[in-house]
């Protein structure tokens, strides 16, 4: 997990441009979503944390966005992650 605090604009731009960094999420609501989310493009810097994987967002207490991970945030919802 990388926070948006911690990182420069330029090494933001070249880990997401390497793939290094494929998820967004609020770390004060624990919800990720994708980089292309309006809901994650909206929320402040200081709450913005980064992920390679959903399994490392998972991992640290995160649960799928109901905007732009509809399937994945139902199977959370329902139990079934």
């Amino acid at each position: 997990m990388i926070y948006h605090i911690e990182i420069s604009d330029s090494d933001l731009r070249n880990k997401i441009k390497n793939a290094e960094i494929c998820f967004g999420g609020n770390r004060k609501l624990k919800i990720y979503g994708t980089l292309k989310c309006a809901s994650g493009k909206r929320m402040k810097r200081e709450n913005r944390a980064f992920f390679l994987t959903e399994n490392e967002a998972k991992q640290n207490g995160f649960r799928p966005c109901g905007h732009c991970m509809k399937t994945e945030y139902q199977n959370w919802k329902n139990g079934l992650i």
